[in-house]
């Protein structure tokens, strides 16, 4: 009797082994393996995603630092460049989040670019990126109508060479940010899970990266800082089911990003701009204007951005409705 029952236990124990290392096999990013419940498909890309995003922030503050000691500065006693430089030179490590992306996806997951979205269609950025322009400006209109944002004129002491290697930074960060969360994730997903739930994934992979700046804000910017990445995620997903392709939210991403900080001198999600072309400001700190976040934690732009997720869901649902008739 002692013995079945040991016998019992034993198969019952190497049972578990299994599906716990089948479990692990199936979850586990360094594998292109895809056929699994949708549950654990969208795990396996969440997985993904940190594997690719820790990765590469922690390559690029090795490779940074060892630029600054290249340059005799010694961050450790606190030498550092200048403030626009430090941006340039944050914004232009992501690059190597980009890098591991795609290495990632070429030699793990053994997929096309066009399989996440990218394209040889530049029209797709400049789409994007007009979109970005056109949200970002009636945001900011309807922001001072409020009298929560003011006009402080031009900026005396425009450095045109710093903007454009900003506009090129910005346009790596935005390429960056998409490439991990609509092309790793969202594109990765969208054909094999419910469209919510591959929504639902790229979202929270893009909030996730915004809390460590946006907890520094009083509780209620942080909930509306939260539900307004949200919304955007929700548009650079549906901009990119749109044109199918994520340039388009690259571009929209990057202009919007751009725009917010370097034309028009506002914080963008928590952080001051070094070099503006006008000099807007905002007036009290208020959920009308974002408070210390900025606009991105506004109301009204949370309002302009659900607009713009509705009538691109529409478009959407209208592009397949005509293939179908």
């Amino acid at each position: 009797m002692k013995k079945s029952i040991t016998l019992n236990q034993s198969a019952v124990s190497h049972k578990i082994t299994v599906n716990v290392k089948a479990f692990l096999k199936n979850i586990s990013p360094f594998n292109n393996k895809a056929n699994m419940p949708p549950g654990l498909l969208v795990l396996k890309k969440l997985l993904a995603f940190a594997v690719c995003y820790c990765g590469g922030l922690f390559l690029a503050e090795g490779i940074i630092i060892g630029f600054f000691f290249a340059c005799g500065k010694n961050f450790l006693q606190g030498e550092m460049f200048s403030d626009d430089v430090m941006l340039l030179i944050k914004l232009c490590g992501m690059s190597i989040l980009i890098a591991v992306s795609l290495l990632y996806l070429k030699l793990i997951e053994k997929r096309k670019l066009s399989e996440i979205g990218v394209t040889k269609n530049i029209s797709g950025w400049l789409i994007g990126a007009g979109v970005g322009v056109l949200l970002l400006i009636v945001s900011v209109s309807a922001i001072m109508l409020t009298g929560t944002i003011k006009y402080g004129g031009f900026s005396t002491d425009i450095n045109i060479s710093m903007m454009l290697l900003m506009l090129g930074v910005y346009t790596v960060q935005g390429a960056a940010e998409e490439l991990l969360c609509r092309g790793l994730v969202f594109c990765s997903l969208k054909d094999k899970v419910s469209l919510p739930a591959a929504v639902g994934a790229s979202t929270l992979v893009f909030i996730l990266p915004h809390l460590s700046t946006l907890s520094c804000s009083e509780p209620l910017f942080i909930i509306s800082g939260v539900v307004n990445l949200a919304v955007i995620s929700c548009v650079f997903s549906f901009i990119t089911l749109r044109t199918k392709s994520i340039l388009a939210a690259c571009g929209l991403h990057s202009m919007w990003n751009f725009c917010l900080s370097c034309v028009l001198g506002l914080d963008l999600s928590g952080s001051e701009g070094t070099v503006y072309i006008i000099n807007m400001h905002t007036a009290g700190k208020n959920l009308l204007n974002g408070g210390k976040y900025g606009i991105e934690a506004s109301v009204i732009t949370g309002i302009v951005l659900t607009a713009a997720a509705v009538l691109l869901w529409y478009l959407y649902k209208n592009d397949i409705k005509e293939r179908q008739a």
